[in-house]
């Protein structure tokens, strides 16, 4: 037993795990070729709870971090729905939005039907994406981790991307947060700023914001995801972190730059 004055706190000892340490990648699932399996998102399993009814903050905090950076024509990558591109489709004189699920496919194209400045499209990145002219934002919410060959998914998007315009990438953050939630949804890799900016480097943009976000969120995904096993966040326990943690982190990170947290935010501009 260590002496009161050698006790860690709860904050060190999260800060020491999720720090500078790499931790060693765990396996995801894969084909039978070593290829990396996406899950299908399909009706039933669709939205996951962190940004569904019961975390109407949170998707909040989403669209008010993402929604600056967002010019007059968008493509939106993996749109399930349409739930988030639906907050910006007023303010546009363009969207495209994707998904490789057949499903959402299909009800993007009911939810917009009869719209001419809405495309829809079925896109797999990485990929050649045809859409009927360049846009000057991309936003990709939660899907460059899903992609193994991220760098040429990142230069794919940039040839659709008008020189000067930004791709917005939204990824959950840090390997030592990588879990059996990870695994089931086919997570290739959870980022940090700095294997994050490698990739957008690497694939010719530059990074111009780049930062983990929701710092509190990634206390509590270690908690219960970790150390707790959930395989899936309880929507009970989501309701909660929504309506607490979710204002609570905002209100920090207004004055705090977090040295880590649940996701790594990044605004990559396409050279001219």
């Amino acid at each position: 037993m260590q002496p009161p004055g050698q006790k860690k706190s709860i904050a060190g000892t999260l800060l020491n795990l999720l720090g500078s340490r790499r931790a060693p990648a765990p396996a995801v699932p894969t084909a039978g070729d070593g290829e990396v399996v996406q899950p299908a998102a399909g009706e039933g399993a669709l939205e996951n709870h962190l940004g569904g009814d019961e975390a109407r903050n949170y998707r909040k905090y989403e669209y008010d971090t993402v929604a600056p950076h967002v010019g007059r024509s968008l493509l939106e990558i993996g749109s399930g729905l349409g739930h988030f591109s639906e907050q910006l489709a007023d303010r546009l004189d363009y969207l495209v939005v994707s998904d490789n699920d057949p499903y959402c496919v299909g009800e993007l194209r009911k939810r917009y039907d009869g719209s001419d400045k809405v495309e829809v499209i079925h896109l797999e990145l990485p990929a050649d994406v045809e859409i009927r002219q360049q846009v000057d934002t991309v936003v990709m919410m939660n899907v460059l981790e899903h992609i193994k060959d991220d760098v040429q998914a990142l230069r794919d998007l940039a040839k659709v991307t008008l020189p000067g315009g930004r791709i917005v990438i939204w990824v959950p953050g840090y390997m030592q947060l990588y879990g059996d939630f990870d695994r089931k949804v086919g997570h290739v890799t959870r980022y940090t700023p700095a294997t994050l900016e490698k990739s957008v480097r690497d694939a010719g943009l530059v990074p111009e914001v780049l930062k983990p976000i929701n710092f509190l969120g990634g206390i509590a995904w270690w908690f219960a995801v970790r150390r707790g096993g959930a395989g899936y966040p309880d929507p009970r326990l989501v309701k909660i972190y929504d309506r607490t943690v979710v204002p609570l982190t905002r209100g920090i990170e207004r004055f705090v730059r977090p040295p880590f947290g649940q996701t790594v935010f990044c605004v990559a501009r396409v050279p001219r």
